[in-house]
């Protein structure tokens, strides 16, 4: 029993870093809508659009390199 293998599962990174991502989506949306702070439109794009994305990309990425080495 000692010496068995417990898989990890390979989505908890994507899991942790999805939530991440929301709280601080919703936490900068939410001080943009409801406090008096008038960010630059690029800014709010920038965080509420960009950087969403590049995490989306980077998991892809991620994913795809694992199933390549996983098929070796």
């Amino acid at each position: 029993m000692a010496n068995t293998k417990q898989r990890r599962n390979p989505l908890l990174p994507w899991w942790i870093g999805l939530a991440l991502i929301v709280a601080v989506i919703v936490y900068v949306a939410y001080r943009f809508a409801c406090l008096d702070c008038a960010p630059a439109g690029f800014l709010e794009f920038m965080i509420l659009g960009i950087v969403p994305a590049v995490y989306l990309l980077l998991m892809y990425l991620t994913f795809k390199s694992q199933a390549d080495s996983e098929s070796r």
